[in-house]
């Protein structure tokens, strides 16, 4: 069973039912439309004046049995949104922790909870086209956080349409095109505390058959803590050519040239006391990120007839990266993959039935170059290597209505993946190891007339270990780690109606293998291993309110929360008994409460609150203090066509840490402690969008 909440969260779940209570009331009207629009909240029903791209997406993602999420960029048009931790901040169930500049921990259900550096265990794609390399391997640079029209979060097993078989899930960005753009033309420039300031612009235009969006942004900013600065360039072109109705072909391409200097880690004393450190050594050997990534992809969207449509494309990506940190590492990346899958909808033996499948498939090359740092520059080499990977995932899933509310949803994926490692420096080094499995889905939809649903569903996860894991230096070939695989369960419900959006999800995760990771030594990359057995339970909930139309002044009141309990544990580990995992709060609660006024402001304050303290070893004899942080913004249209924010964050200047890497034992002198990375001070942006 889930653990009962703490005293604390307890008052934060009372806090929220309180909040939410009142909307069950018969008389119940439509709520804001703005209000409404800032929802992540997934609903059969549509939300009155949202743009339609964005509302297909929500009525398609609700024909999914499971916890998904959609997020409108017109949910964060207001505020600075760089990476992640701004994008998805509403999404329960999803930790997105800044670490430094664009840098960030993406975790869903726990997946990767121990990664202490770059990603792994959710997909993250734009377009269907990955951004991690062809082992699963992935930084969030690459990431454009203003390049998309609307993010798709799907969780867990639910990534099934994608081929994912990762324990997190998938988390996919869609481009805007020509005929999907939130205007023809629009200027957008912000700036702020920390030296901060960003510049973009972009072209949207339908002309005939054709339609073009094209954007380039360039950013600028010297960070909160020393040796933190970064600057970056980055531009868009999506080019789109329609034979009809529903039957296109589109070629979209991007460049970034990204430049960050990379600030180290802190042991938590430091993080607390002097958290604008760099941390020894960090400036004296100028750690950085700096890489340039072109990424190119040809697609199509095909309808058949009513029933049957089609849609895939080929791609081709490329990163270069010098990165020095303790060593220097060198990479020169490239990636190619094709993907394609068909959606059917009609009727079975009279009863309405739906199906999608298809095959993705991807390979890549990461050709590496090891040396030695001296004061930033490459000096011995003692690295040369090249990694080769493959991924190869076939899928299907569909949904039968056996009766006109209820669907009985039936799936799998099969996956293959292949590593092949070639050591130039040393031969014998060499190896190469595949990993096959296959990965069954069942599930329950039922959909009540007016709109809400409620979902069960059971899946297989399996993600097969990345050249990170497979290759630890000083060990010769591949350290025996094998793949991570789960069983997963969920029951939610979720609907919106009248004057309150609701989301709840309960899930539990059994899962053998865990790839577990903690560091050796100061500034090298972690260690991996695979645990025993664990656990991964929790409860995901987001409830949106409007709580009055007619409010004082004659606005709106809306009040927006999202709460995440995660239970994450060892369970019988020959070392770690039943401990709790480390990193994951198993409370996370944001509430944003927004007066909106008819004159076109609105003011906005919101909390993010962790009450408790969270276990920063996997020995559990060290825990990070919890916080509430508190934040601001506010914002006016000047006309129908310009808009200024203000963006107010961490307004008491808590010292805090929200982010760090695992640790074995914190009791042990000889374990690293500098493993944590302390949370942004207090902060104030402002920004000025005109559109055309």
């Amino acid at each position: 069973m889930i653990s009962s909440p703490t005293a604390a969260s307890a008052r934060a779940l009372l806090c929220l039912l309180a909040f939410s209570t009142p909307a069950f009331a018969d008389d119940v009207r439509d709520a804001s439309e703005a209000a409404e629009m800032d929802s992540v909240i997934v609903s059969a029903n549509p939300i009155p004046g949202e743009p339609p791209i964005v509302a297909d997406a929500r009525k398609r993602l609700s024909r999914t049995p499971g916890a998904v999420a959609a997020v409108s960029a017109e949910s964060y048009d207001n505020r600075l949104a760089t990476g992640f931790a701004d994008i998805l901040r509403d999404v329960p169930g999803v930790l997105a922790q800044k670490r430094y500049g664009e840098e960030s921990r993406l975790s869903i259900r726990g997946s990767g909870i121990d990664q202490s550096y770059h990603q792994r265990g959710v997909l993250i794609a734009q377009d269907g086209v990955p951004f991690a390399d062809a082992d699963g391997f992935s930084d969030f640079q690459k990431v454009d956080a203003l390049g998309a029209r609307y993010v798709e979060v799907y969780k867990g097993g639910n990534a099934l349409r994608f081929g994912g078989a990762q324990l997190g899930g998938a988390v996919n960005l869609v481009t805007p095109n020509g005929k999907t753009a939130e205007a023809e033309n629009e200027l957008r420039l912000e700036g702020g505390s920390f030296g901060s300031f960003r510049g973009r612009a972009a072209f949207a235009r339908q002309l005939g058959n054709w339609d073009i969006y094209a954007a380039g942004s360039g950013l600028t900013a010297d960070g909160w803590r020393d040796h933190s600065a970064q600057s970056q360039g980055r531009g868009t072109l999506n080019v789109g050519y329609s034979f009809g109705e529903d039957r296109e072909i589109r070629a979209i391409g991007s460049y970034a040239d990204i430049k960050q200097e990379v600030p180290g880690t802190l042991t938590l004393a430091d993080a607390l006391t002097v958290p604008r450190n760099a941390g020894a050594g960090i400036i004296a050997n100028d750690w950085a990120r700096d890489q340039t990534v072109a990424r190119g992809s040809l697609q199509t969207r095909w309808r058949f007839n009513e029933e049957l449509v089609f849609e895939g494309g080929f791609y081709a990506t490329a990163t270069k990266i010098h990165h020095p940190i303790v060593i220097v590492i060198d990479q020169d990346i490239e990636t190619q993959g094709a993907f394609g899958r068909f959606d059917w909808a009609g009727d079975i033996a009279g009863m309405k039935a739906d199906l999608f499948w298809g095959v993705s498939y991807r390979q890549g090359t990461n050709k590496q170059q090891l040396y030695v740092n001296m004061g930033g520059s490459s000096g011995f080499q003692f690295g040369d290597s090249r990694q080769k990977a493959t991924g190869l995932d076939v899928f299907a899933e569909g949904r039968l209505f056996v009766i006109e509310p209820l669907a009985i949803v039936v799936g799998g994926s099969y996956g293959r993946a292949t590593r092949d490692y070639t050591d130039y420096l040393n031969p014998g080094n060499a190896a190469s190891k595949n990993f096959d499995w296959f990965s069954p889905r069942v599930g329950l939809l039922w959909e009540f007339a007016g709109g809400a649903q409620v979902y069960a569903n059971v899946t297989r996860s399996v993600e097969p270990p990345h050249y990170g894991a497979l290759v630890q230096a000083p060990n010769p070939g591949f350290v025996p780690v094998d793949a991570q695989r789960a069983w997963t369960g969920e029951v939610g419900a979720r609907g919106r109606t009248g004057d309150l959006a609701w989301d709840v999800t309960f899930y539990r995760a059994w899962v053998k293998g865990e790839l577990l990771s903690f560091r050796l030594v100061t500034g090298v990359p972690a260690s991996f291993f695979n645990a025993d057995k664990t656990i991964h339970q929790g409860i995901e909930a987001a409830l949106d309110w409007t709580i009055l139309r007619d409010a004082p002044g004659g606005g709106s009141l809306s009040l927006k929360q999202s709460y995440t309990f995660s239970d994450f544990t060892f369970d019988g580990d020959p070392i770690y008994g039943d401990n709790r995992l480390p990193v994951a709060p198993r409370h996370q609660y944001r509430a944003e409460l927004t007066y909106r006024h008819p004159a076109g402001w609105y003011i906005a304050p919101a909390v993010d609150w962790r009450p408790e303290a969270v276990w920063a070893d996997y020995a559990n004899t060290m825990k990070v203090p919890g916080y509430a942080l508190l934040s601001i913004g506010a914002g006016i249209d000047i006309g129908e066509h310009v808009t200024l924010y203000l963006d107010g964050r961490n307004l008491t200047g808590k010292r805090y840490v929200g982010e760090f890497g695992a640790m074995t034992n914190a009791a042990d002198p000889a374990v690293a402690k500098d493993v944590f990375f302390p949370g942004e001070g207090r902060s104030v942006f402002a920004g000025l969008t005109v559109r055309l």
